[in-house]
């Protein structure tokens, strides 16, 4: 399996033990405002709003938190006023950083996010700079333990997806964003259980880093910058070498 898959997967499993201390039911209540206030309150004419529904369930974030944070992202409950901001810069090795931002203070979350990029040593990027190598894609992670490949291959090319590849330990399918719930739903109606499914930002190429140190430093980084209250996800290119990745799990046991 690739590096940049494997950690992309620790870093989605790590997000369901924070999300038991209620940080990501506070993102995630964020973001289905915004997606409320731009698609509407009703799940079969908004898709946007009726996948992150279903991220918000994989978590168990409570049902009262989802109808609340979607009432207030229609104005039926007094909420802020949320603005969606993006970032973009560099970090050790060259790797590139987009993060995205749901904050009620446009100014304060700037100052605090600029902060953290310069405790380790980054600086902002110009707009686009780094964006310009990614791409808008919906990925599905399915756990390939008991899966028929040929099979899944079938279903997900069938339901519209663009391309899946065999990680190792789990299928990578990616998809237009359109397509994302439409290709999920073939998978569970086959009876197949999906891991993650939710639209990501996808690099055309990734930076490989071999090197422990930087994979350790970019890594810090990424985790300020998650554990910042207004950043809701951080998108890098990175591709860490597979036993770089083996020493700091071993290191981290």
């Amino acid at each position: 399996m690739s590096g940049h898959s494997k950690w992309a997967t620790i870093k989605h499993k790590k997000g369901l033990i924070d999300a038991k201390r209620g940080k990501v039911f506070s993102k995630m209540a964020k973001e289905l405002m915004l997606v409320a206030k731009q698609g509407g309150g009703i799940m079969e004419t908004n898709p946007s709003l009726r996948a992150l529904v279903a991220r918000c369930k994989a978590i168990s974030m409570p049902n009262e938190n989802i109808d609340r944070a979607i009432k207030k992202g229609t104005g039926e409950l007094v909420g802020e006023i949320m603005e969606e901001i993006t970032y973009e810069g560099f970090a050790d090795g060259g790797v590139g950083l987009i993060v995205n931002v749901l904050t009620d203070n446009k100014n304060r979350a700037a100052a605090e996010i600029r902060f953290i990029f310069s405790r380790h040593g980054s600086s902002f990027a110009s707009q686009g700079s780094v964006s310009r190598g990614f791409k808008r894609r919906g990925q599905i992670l399915v756990p390939s333990a008991g899966v028929d490949e040929d099979k899944l291959m079938d279903i997900v090319l069938n339901a519209g997806a663009d391309d899946m590849t065999n990680e190792g330990e789990e299928f990578e399918i990616l998809t237009d964003p359109a397509m994302l719930l439409t290709v999920q739903e073939a998978i569970e109606k086959a009876g197949i259980k999906t891991e993650q499914a939710e639209v990501r930002m996808i690099p055309d190429t990734y930076v490989p880093v071999a090197d422990k140190a930087a994979a350790k430093s970019v890594m810090r980084f990424v985790d300020a910058l998650e554990e910042h209250d207004d950043v809701q996800n951080v998108f890098t290119n990175m591709d860490m070498d597979d036993s770089v990745l083996a020493e700091i799990e071993k290191e981290s046991a």
